[in-house]
């Protein structure tokens, strides 16, 4: 699967999100949004993307000790085991009940309707755990018929227990459209590369018209952009770092934010957001950077 990195500029309104009311800046590290179907998820969360198995076991074992109670995993990335172990060791260790853990698996391949739900039930064997909080489709691939087919076994799914919530990821907006024209049950979420440099103002649109929560699944934009002359102003006046000021940037639009880092003092840093506000000039500087940045996978068109 290609991972090409390319720049390009987007066609649609840059203003969408400037225009778009701001949420209450969240208050604290686990604070969450609802989601259209009643369930809550953290706003803010650990990403284990190209994590190998000691990588994945401690990142999430700091995370959880510094206060995070959401982690992203899925089958794809290979390490839902480690994951859920260093989960279930917390647990065992601080008397934490589950339900405070907010985990999230995705769904490697579209292929049809049994073997999603095969893959899901073997993604909560291989995760040591009795349901997911939050379950996708990784992408839009395969064509209509079959995504319709596979978001059909994630209703089931849901409907059976196995997962608390159904979305998607990396879902473009002709695809959001498709769940409202078939009038089946819309996705609580949907996963994309959200940054100051990639808004994706159409998918943003599409999905908060109909209630479906946005989650960026690289907010840091792989810290490409840290040195930018805007970020590093800002940065400076707040007495924050790039980061920092990137993943307030989502918080106060509204987004769930799942950074990465492999690094104990990253991991905690990342979460020192809460304690200040981007004010609304700030906020439109940021917006005015969007770029299409494209920093990894980018099937948001595919059919």
């Amino acid at each position: 699967m290609s991972r090409a990195i390319s720049i390009r500029l987007s066609n649609s309104p840059k203003n969408i999100l400037s225009k778009m009311p701001r949420p209450a800046p969240a208050k604290s590290l686990d604070a969450r949004l609802k989601m259209h179907d009643g369930n809550a998820i953290p706003q803010f969360g650990l990403g284990v993307y190209e994590m190998n198995d000691k990588e994945t076991y401690d990142c999430v074992k700091w995370a959880l000790e510094a206060g995070y109670r959401h982690v992203d995993t899925a089958e794809w990335y290979e390490n839902e085991a480690p994951c859920g172990k260093a989960i279930a060791d917390f647990l065992k260790a601080t008397g934490t009940p589950r339900e405070e853990i907010f985990l999230t698996s995705k769904l490697k391949n579209n292929a049809g309707y049994e073997e999603a739900l095969t893959d899901l039930k073997n993604s909560l064997k291989r995760s040591g755990v009795e349901y997911f909080d939050l379950y996708l489709m990784h992408s839009a691939i395969g064509g209509p018929v079959v995504r319709k087919n596979v978001w059909k076994a994630l209703c089931d799914a849901q409907s059976q227990g196995l997962v608390k919530s159904i979305g998607v990821s990396n879902f473009g907006k002709k695809h959001i459209q498709e769940f409202i024209d078939q009038k089946v049950p819309l996705p609580t979420v949907n996963q994309v590369d959200l940054h100051p440099f990639m808004r994706h103002p159409e998918i943003v649109e599409i999905c908060e018209q109909n209630e479906i929560l946005l989650e960026a699944w690289g907010p840091l934009a792989r810290a490409m952009r840290f040195d930018h002359p805007v970020l590093v102003k800002i940065a400076n006046e707040k007495g924050k770092d790039a980061a920092q000021i990137m993943l307030r940037w989502g918080i106060q639009h509204g987004f769930v934010v799942i950074p990465k880092s492999v690094s104990q003092k990253r991991i905690v840093s990342n979460s020192k957001i809460f304690d200040f506000e981007l004010s609304s000039d700030e906020m439109k500087e940021l917006d005015g950077l969007d770029e299409y940045l494209v920093t990894d996978w980018d099937v948001v068109d595919c059919e």
